[in-house]
């Protein structure tokens, strides 16, 4: 054999890394270049981003206009995601896109979803994450984070998922107009019994709501009411949540640890039928990944088709 065909025939050095590094080199490139580039590369790469176990967790977000100039080239790329996962998703992160159309999609894929967080999904509406729920049985974390929601949406929940464990319903928080509504928390504590988490930043429950709370999840371990501007817990009320919960975060605790915008606004923001709402405000996130995965697909752009 010449040496230049020798030369030529040489593998390349990422080819005899064990599989288990190359695995978690191929989590930290990214879905997009995992599913554009990576798979590729080479057969071996090919074959790991193929395989579903690299895609129980997916963790996506927007990263802004000088990555994409339409919304559903994302919700494309975590089609084919939850594809490639071949209905072995666990955990599912998206952070600044979303749609009911593509939570539809993932709910027909995913039976094993347990963790869905969902962060300024403004075009997911209330219908649509009840649909979804529907279908994801074992969930037993939902974290959502300035997402239009009703009450009819909780109870649905509720109902749906009964080994809910950890329930994030976090809003925007406005100064003015200072409206009472109770309505989340007794829906909360109606229909989630099993829940040991609980975080309703900027929720506009008094105490009527939070003593619902209370009686209806007796396991509940965590409560964070950190800018619930409406609860007094100087009474008999706070005493019962020192007695009754482990962690608990007061209305005017700090609120740095958080990762989202927590400054009070001057503007209205809420609607008739959406009274915990919410408006179209710069958030900054803490996560330093954009986005994580772990695993790809050889789906092509044209055999993931939304519908719109």
């Amino acid at each position: 054999m010449e040496a230049e065909d020798m030369e030529n025939s040489i593998a390349p050095p990422w080819v005899e890394l064990p599989p288990d590094i190359t695995s978690s080199i191929l989590q930290k490139v990214g879905p997009i270049e995992m599913l554009k580039s990576a798979d590729k590369v080479c057969s071996t790469w090919r074959r790991l981003c193929h395989e579903p176990a690299m895609w129980r967790v997916v963790k996506m977000q927007n990263a802004g206009a000088d990555f994409w100039d339409r919304e559903d080239d994302l919700e494309k790329i975590c089609g084919r995601a939850v594809e490639c996962s071949n209905g072995e998703l666990v955990d599912l992160s998206l952070e600044y896109f979303g749609s009911d159309n593509l939570l539809s999609y993932i709910a027909e894929r995913s039976p094993q979803l347990k963790r869905l967080r969902l962060v300024c999904s403004y075009n997911v509406s209330a219908e649509g994450l009840s649909a979804a729920v529907k279908k994801f049985p074992l969930l037993e974390e939902l974290h959502l984070y300035y997402i239009a929601i009703t009450k009819e949406a909780i109870e649905t929940i509720g109902s749906s998922c009964r080994g809910l464990k950890s329930f994030k319903l976090n809003n925007q928080i406005c100064r003015h107009p200072y409206i009472e509504y109770d309505e989340e928390a007794i829906a909360i504590a109606q229909n989630m019994p099993e829940l040991h988490h609980l975080q309703l930043l900027g929720n506009k429950m008094t105490n009527e709501g939070l003593e619902a709370i209370l009686n209806g999840c007796p396991q509940l371990e965590s409560l964070d009411l950190r800018r619930c501007l409406n609860v007094d817990l100087g009474g008999e009320v706070g005493k019962r949540c020192s007695r009754q919960i482990k962690s608990l975060r007061h209305p005017q605790d700090p609120t740095e640890d958080y990762g989202l915008d927590t400054e009070m606004h001057d503007f209205e923001s809420f609607d008739e039928d959406y009274p915990s709402g919410f408006s179209d405000i710069d958030l900054i996130s803490d996560d330093d990944d954009d986005y994580e995965f772990s695993d790809g697909s050889n789906y092509s752009d044209d055999e993931m088709v939304f519908e719109y």
